[in-house]
């Protein structure tokens, strides 16, 4: 997975615009866009989504700083990530766009208990403190799974965008 000089540049500036657009919608619980550009990076670029979704986790620790709290990040996205690499590369075009709104959905609704064996291992919880913080989060991750859901309609033209943009710096 060498990278070229390009997409160096362009891998950052992705990985910013993840960044950039969690923090702006910051003021809404667990909504953002990360999953979308999560999922979107992965169609287009494959493997090297991986690239500015680290990015955007190195940014998130830098800026917002490194804790408990972002141990999770390490691993979270890249289960998105990795899921959307399972998926098949010639879906049916009419079948596409739901496909990616329920795993990106389904991403939200299972982030708490995805996050929950670091809390887990951090904070010493025993089976029942697990599940009971699990329990706790799931109002939230009610309103991430939706919200995913919802904002999952935007995947399938962020993939045609990128892949447009990609074939424009082709010819540079």
């Amino acid at each position: 997975m060498k990278l070229k000089i390009k997409e160096i540049a362009i891998f950052g500036m992705l990985g910013a615009l993840m960044y950039i657009s969690k923090m702006v919608m910051e003021f809404l619980p667990n909504i953002h866009l990360v999953g979308v550009l999560t999922m979107a990076y992965t169609l287009v670029y494959r493997k090297k989504a991986l690239y500015p979704l680290y990015v955007f986790v190195i940014l998130i620790g830098l800026l917002n700083g490194f804790n408990t709290w972002w141990i999770p990040y390490l691993y979270i996205w890249t289960l998105l990530w990795a899921v959307t690499m399972l998926l098949p590369k010639n879906m049916p075009k009419k079948l596409a766009p739901f496909v990616y709104m329920a795993v990106c959905s389904l991403h939200g609704f299972l982030y708490g208990t995805l996050y929950a064996p670091a809390q887990a291992l951090f904070f010493g919880l025993d089976w029942q403190g697990t599940v009971a913080w699990i329990i706790a989060g799931l109002p939230y991750d009610v309103i991430h799974g939706v919200s995913n859901f919802i904002a999952g309609t935007l995947i399938v033209p962020m993939v045609s965008i990128l892949r447009l943009a990609e074939k424009a710096t082709r010819k540079t």
